[in-house]
């Protein structure tokens, strides 16, 4: 008897366009299990509704409740590197992807999708450099109202009302998902002469670049109600093909202290 989240896999697998016996090599079953599992639906002794039943939930259209730490966090993820996309018979999903380097980040994803979304379990896709955490639902952009045609910073991106209310109850993981996708926390060395002598002093600080004012001022908005000092400046790209990039910076020490106790260095 195979395990709930093998046959909840395998379907997905499916939903993706993979073969019977591309399913079955993946997971190291039987080509005659994923025929069973595709045309019978779940096995008998499963208590879960029907990937289709899951598929087609959604806690906005069912006026239910997301978790909301869970959600404005995954919704930070989702505007720095994160994207939706539409596949066969109305199936969305939604992609963020994480840099190999960090296991922990990939981990934490996977939890705020899961937490959001109970009703569909997240995988991972490995990339060259990077782990693309999916899942799967018909109502991706309900929960990301954000989702449209084209790169992000090509249209306006403008929190709905009740995203609104999450932003203002949960600004820390918001600032958190936008710092561990599109930021980084480093020591700044610089020199400074001091009475005819070079001196060099190191100072942690946060920053964040990204090609969207949109997306810059709802970071900008979590900060200012964290209580966080911060600057941004748009960095020229001479390049035509390129747009402007703007870095968001968090220097004064109190501020980085602040941040320290809820974001913290990527890993």
């Amino acid at each position: 008897m195979y395990s709930r989240e093998i046959v909840d896999e395998a379907l997905l697998l499916h939903s993706l366009g993979r073969t019977d016996r591309e399913v079955a090599t993946s997971l190291g079953v039987s080509v005659q299990a994923v025929r069973h599992w595709r045309t019978r639906g779940q096995h008998a002794h499963s208590t879960q509704p029907r990937l289709a039943e899951r598929l087609a939930y959604c806690p906005i259209c069912a006026k239910g409740e997301l978790v909301g730490s869970a959600y404005s966090y995954l919704l930070g993820l989702y505007l720095g590197d994160g994207c939706i996309t539409r596949h066969r018979r109305g199936v969305h999903y939604l992609s963020v992807f994480c840099t190999d380097e960090y296991p922990s980040l990939v981990r934490q994803c996977e939890e705020a999708m899961q937490a959001v979304f109970p009703c569909c379990s997240p995988f991972r896709v490995q990339r060259t450099g990077c782990i693309e955490v999916k899942s799967a639902s018909k109502h991706w952009p309900c929960i990301f109202p954000q989702h449209g045609a084209g790169k992000k910073h090509s249209r306006p991106i403008v929190l709905a009302d009740w995203q609104e209310e999450v932003l203002h109850k949960h600004p820390h993981e918001l600032a958190r998902g936008l710092f561990h996708s599109d930021g980084c926390r480093v020591n700044n060395r610089v020199r400074k002469k001091v009475r005819g002598d070079w001196k060099y002093y190191d100072y942690p600080r946060y920053f964040f670049s990204n090609t969207s004012s949109d997306i810059h001022e709802i970071l900008g908005r979590a900060l200012d109600l964290i209580g966080v000092e911060w600057t941004l400046r748009w960095q020229k790209r001479p390049e035509e093909n390129f747009r402007d990039a703007g870095i968001l910076s968090v220097a004064k020490r109190d501020s980085v202290a602040l941040l320290d106790t809820f974001i913290g260095p990527k890993i």
